[in-house]
């Protein structure tokens, strides 16, 4: 069983573009600026948030970020957006999910300029993606396609069971393990809290992508020998020993899955810091005037 460590990938992301920024400043061109907007104080958002800002600033991004009350209206959060479009010298744009019940999410990423969103979310690009066209692939796959490249996992002729059907990682993870390229050509089911016969469906699977969003939902009898997991899940669960009084789990019992996989991530450090990596390599290309293909 090998750990398939997101923050050594992302490390290694992060240093291929803050070398691309340091060309960019010795050839007088302009430097990557993202924007990410915040609204309300969401404690995951605000890590999240706070990640991104940084992660920019180790790799020699510029970014701004833009706070809002969890009372602003709709109407002031889509004119800041539509402000941030018009900016020539903000190249992504972000807004931090989930948002308050009184904002319409989808009307807010349908407002986002499609090249200037690096999250992949606007529908113009997610029909890019399912057309197989160069887009802003959605970070969290992407990140999982970039560790699947990095640690040359055999993905062709595999069976992917993917688990969770968002728009946002499920459905998304299974097109792009499908596309004819590599990391890809796997046979894919999609599954999901409906499907019947999901434990027979995972015995079946070469590699599980665990997007479901339930703790410790992938059991070791879920898993056969060799598999390679990916666990997406961030949960937190109460624990009196921690400081916090919570811990994070993944959507996979980690501790009595790993013995019988061939590779599995863990959580924490293992898909999250890849969306990061993810979306700063989509806000790279934005500035260059650049989409991403996974063909």
């Amino acid at each position: 069983m090998q750990i398939l460590d997101g923050k050594l990938v992302s490390a290694a992301v992060k240093a291929q573009l803050a070398d691309k920024v340091t060309e960019l400043k010795a050839l007088g061109e302009k430097v990557p600026h993202l924007a990410a907007i915040l609204v309300g104080n969401n404690p995951a958002s605000e890590t999240y948030v706070a990640s991104k800002v940084k992660s920019c600033a180790e790799i020699g991004f510029h970014s701004t970020l833009l706070r809002f009350d969890a009372k602003i209206s709709e109407k002031h959060l889509l004119d800041n957006i539509t402000l941030l479009n018009e900016n020539a010298d903000i190249d992504g744009i972000l807004v931090q999910l989930p948002l308050p019940k009184h904002i319409n999410e989808e009307l807010v990423i349908n407002t986002i300029d499609p090249s200037k969103d690096v999250d992949g979310f606007h529908p113009m690009n997610v029909g890019k993606m399912v057309a197989g066209l160069p887009t802003y692939i959605p970070a969290t796959p992407y990140g999982i396609m970039l560790m699947l490249e990095h640690y040359n996992i055999p993905t062709k002729g595999k069976h992917a069971v993917v688990i969770g059907r968002s728009h946002i990682v499920g459905t998304p993870m299974s097109i792009l393990l499908s596309r004819n390229a590599n990391p890809g050509n796997c046979t894919v089911t999609l599954t999901h809290s409906q499907t019947a016969n999901l434990k027979e469906i995972c015995l079946q699977a070469d590699i599980i992508v665990a997007a479901i969003g339930r703790p410790n939902f992938v059991t070791a009898d879920m898993v056969k020998e060799g598999a390679v997991v990916i666990d997406v899940g961030i949960n937190r669960i109460e624990d009196a020993s921690k400081k916090s009084g919570f811990r994070l789990v993944g959507d996979v019992d980690y501790n009595a899955v790993a013995p019988k996989t061939s590779f599995i991530t863990p959580v924490p450090g293992g898909v999250g810091p890849m969306t990061i990596a993810a979306l700063l390599k989509n806000t790279y290309h934005a500035s260059l005037g650049q989409k991403v293909n996974m063909n």
